[in-house]
């Protein structure tokens, strides 16, 4: 469990600095094309590296893969309308009911406090004028926590958690393609070269790298430490939308990122 926050501060950092790259190709594809130009993109990757067997297509990875598609699509819309750290903040809703649902102790209930205090500090979003994004970010939210639900007991199963991983992405990817279809813009000036680095780009610092980590801190904390585990995404996503965007952190954001800090180090077991 000590290594587990390290763990997690290294896939939030590739899994924004893919989100940032990814707003950069809003002005040529729908938010949710681009989120399935991630997954895809991963998918293709993973393939190369892993090739399940017809055991491994399951019912449990097939609904990892569609909730995590299905997280990215409203994340992808969410941050074309907020400022990433504010979407991520909202987003984290999620994380905390799961957290909520699998802890014990009073340690426990004040740590997800502080997270959510935290949480609400850094959102600054106000509903009047951003209704829309926030709508999209609690459906994020929602994902993320079965999400976390699929995930942990696909990695605390039998199935092998990479073989699943790729299973669930390829699966995703081939049932949005309907949706993916009709959504694809008629005029695409972007050579194709571009797009496939930008997608490959993708799919590596948004999805490779950090679902394999998530795989591993799951290991390391169970569902609920993995669900608070990930109160430091947050803090991560307002950083890198500060330094990649120019979304400058206000005062209140950084009293949220100092609150979230505290719930993870308070929700560490001593010695």
């Amino acid at each position: 469990m000590r290594a587990a926050p390290a763990v997690m501060i290294a896939s939030s950092l590739s899994l924004y600095a893919g989100a940032a790259v990814a707003v950069g190709l809003f002005d040529q594809f729908p938010p949710v094309v681009v989120a399935w130009l991630r997954i895809a993109a991963a998918a293709l990757i993973l393939l190369v590296l892993h090739r399940p067997g017809p055991r491994s297509f399951t019912r449990q990875a097939v609904g990892y893969g569609v909730a995590t598609l299905g997280m990215n699509m409203t994340f992808y819309e969410a941050i074309a309308r907020l400022p990433l750290g504010t979407a991520v903040a909202v987003e984290f809703l999620g994380p905390v009911l799961v957290a909520a649902v699998g802890s014990r102790s009073v340690r426990d209930w004040l740590a997800l406090a502080l997270a959510a205090v935290g949480v609400v500090t850094i959102s600054g979003a106000v509903w009047s004028t951003a209704a829309t994004g926030l709508l999209f970010a609690l459906a994020a939210g929602a994902m993320w926590a079965i999400y976390i639900v699929v995930g942990s007991r696909i990695v605390g199963g039998t199935d092998d958690p990479r073989a699943a991983m790729t299973v669930g992405f390829t699966s995703a990817s081939v049932l949005s393609l309907p949706l993916v279809w009709l959504m694809w813009p008629e005029n695409v000036t972007m050579p194709g070269t571009q797009l496939l680095g930008l997608a490959l780009g993708l799919g590596v610092l948004s999805a490779v790298i950090p679902y394999s980590l998530d795989q591993v801190v799951m290991r390391m904390a169970g569902p609920a430490g993995f669900a608070l585990l990930q109160a430091l995404l947050p803090a991560s996503a307002a950083v890198l939308g500060a330094i990649m965007l120019g979304q400058l952190l206000s005062i209140a954001e950084v009293l949220g990122i100092v609150l979230v800090i505290a719930a993870i180090v308070l929700r560490r077991p001593a010695g």
